[in-house]
């Protein structure tokens, strides 16, 4: 049986992870004001999928005229949904960020399955995001903009978690169709007190919540009652819970989706270890039903945070935990922190699961969206844009009052089959792949270059406020965009210019298996200009110990 399961084990190492397709793998967290260094707020974001392309989205802002209409086209497929009213004025969004500081996220949860289809809805959560971006100025406009557009249209989504955050206030807000037969959506949204962090990973995170505090909490009005005319809830109005009635946990819920905000919030809340049973995927059930063991939905940090705290909330693969990610078989000789699909796998009958980490191999794009409201909107807002693996990419600042995106990550810039060496995306995914290949080795030069650019990044930026500022306060305002604009662009694409660049060192110093001698920055050459011999250094005497077990004497020398 051991022979068995190791051979699977083996079988298994290029192939594993994740069940979720489409945007049904993302990764938020939260920041509200007070818990942050400087006094901003931030919200984080990552798309993942294996089907959508990394570029950076740029929607000027635009007048209309009155009674026009405006496409709707479902985000994750490109399927026309229908037409609905455009507005006299919509805002300049870049990324998922607008010129007023107002910043979106996301991620599917899921729900009922009954109440994940709605015949004739125009509205899909992707389209939510950007319409509210356009047509919002603050958090809590956004939320009115979307759950009234869902109430007009449809919700042509299944359950989502939202994140909005303006310079004042971050809100969480979830959402779920009605289902086929009805229109709109059941919805609540809750603000995140200041002081404290939030986070949510394609599970439902608002449970009980406050019916009369209009300052920090919303909700649909029929969000009680439509559950108790489904049967799916028969208790006092301050008992119910949206995710335990809507969108119930189970085992991939904790193991999959909650043990990822479990994981963000224990680097940097030292009382996170009593839900670790929970996150493992043991789930105590009250009498009602309800899980009784987990997470709240917000935290206090220990200390307060910066961008590069909350850049790191997104580097995780569950290091120092006992989901580590890094020291199972599967891990492979050089502690691959990733698994290839599926995530879950049968081995003599019995089901078994790889875990599924923030940091992962699939993210098509991501971002920490920092507002900033003691400067100019247009300058305050700061997007820290990057594609692919969270881990391994690197975070340029993108002001929210750009008015052009980068070359490297615009629209059109190739796409999920088609190669393009001067795209962001596949110049990171070209490094990312090789890395995965020799991964405890390669990505410590990965980070070396990452973390020298990522802190020329965080150096410079003041500057550029201040400078920016200047012009701003002068009088000079378009200047003032142009300036924060071909800083962001130059920027973005001088990093893509310096991949490149990492892609050729890495290839030329790791192909073949090899490790390629350096010295004083140089590749090694002997006296006559030959390359010396290389490094070849012996897997790890457990991986060779797991290689004998499974083949016995076959491959003994004799």
């Amino acid at each position: 049986m051991m022979k068995k399961s190791l051979s699977a084990c083996i079988l298994f190492l290029l192939a594993g992870i994740l069940v979720f397709e489409k945007a049904e793998a993302c990764t938020n967290f939260l920041i509200a004001k007070g818990a942050t260094v400087d006094g901003s707020t931030m919200i984080t974001y990552a798309a993942d999928s294996h089907t959508l392309f990394g570029e950076l989205y740029f929607r000027p802002a635009t007048d209309y005229p009155d009674g026009a209409l405006v496409d709707v086209n479902e985000w994750d497929t490109g399927k026309h949904m229908g037409k609905i009213k455009q507005v006299r004025h919509t805002y300049s969004v870049v990324g998922n960020m607008n010129e007023h500081q107002l910043a979106i996220g996301e991620t599917t949860f899921g729900g009922r399955k009954e109440l994940q289809s709605q015949s004739g809805a125009i509205v899909d959560y992707g389209s939510l995001i950007y319409l509210a971006l356009q047509r919002a100025k603050t958090a809590r406009e956004a939320i009115n903009v979307m759950t009234s557009l869902v109430e007009e249209y449809g919700y042509a989504s299944e359950g989502e978690s939202f994140s909005i955050a303006d310079p004042n206030e971050v809100w969480i807000l979830e959402m779920i169709s009605k289902g086929e037969g009805e229109k709109g959506a059941l919805w609540v949204a809750q603000r995140i007190p200041d002081g404290c962090i939030s986070g949510h990973a394609n599970q439902a995170r608002i449970t009980t919540f406050p019916l009369n505090d209009s300052k920090n909490c919303m909700y649909a009005k029929d969000v009680i009652s439509f559950a108790r005319n489904k049967g799916l809830f028969s208790g006092k109005d301050s008992e119910f819970s949206f995710s335990d009635t809507y969108a119930p946990v189970d085992f991939s819920a904790a193991r999959f989706c909650d043990a990822r905000v479990w994981s963000g919030f224990n680097k940097v809340n030292g009382d996170m270890k009593k839900y670790e049973q929970y996150v493992l995927g043991v789930i105590e059930k009250g009498a009602n039903g309800y899980a009784t063991n987990r997470m709240p939905l917000w935290i206090k940090p220990d200390h307060k945070l910066t961008v590069q705290d909350v850049i790191n909330l997104m580097r995780d693969h569950y290091e120092g935990t006992a989901l580590d990610m890094s020291k199972d078989l599967g891990a492979g000789p050089y502690n691959l922190p990733y698994r290839w699909r599926p995530m879950t796998w049968k081995v003599d009958g019995v089901e078994y699961c790889h875990e599924r980490a923030t940091s992962t191999q699939q993210t098509g794009f991501s971002f920490v969206a920092q507002c900033r409201g003691w400067l100019p909107a247009p300058i305050g807002g700061i997007f820290w844009f990057g594609v692919d693996d969270t881990y391994s990419t690197c975070y340029t600042p993108i002001y929210c009052g750009s008015t052009r995106t980068p070359e490297s990550f615009s629209v059109g810039n190739g796409d999920m089959l088609t190669y393009n060496w001067n795209s962001a995306f596949w110049v990171f995914n070209t490094v990312a792949n090789f890395t995965y290949l020799r991964y405890s080795d390669m990505i410590k030069d990965v980070q070396k270059v990452q973390q020298r650019l990522e802190q020329k990044h965080f150096a410079i930026t003041p500057a550029v406020d201040e400078a920016a500022l200047k012009l701003w306060n002068s009088g000079k305002q378009d200047l003032a965009l142009e300036f924060i604009t071909d800083y962001s662009v130059n920027t973005a694409n001088n990093m893509t210019t310096e991949w490149q660049k990492l892609a050729q060192y890495l290839l030329v110093k790791y192909k073949d298996g090899n490790i390629m001698k350096e010295k004083n920055g140089k590749f090694e050459r002997n006296e006559w200009g030959m390359p010396v011999s290389p490094n070849q250094p012996n897997a790890p005497e457990w991986w060779y110990k797991a290689i004998i077990q499974n083949s016995g004497d076959h491959l003994k020398v004799k």
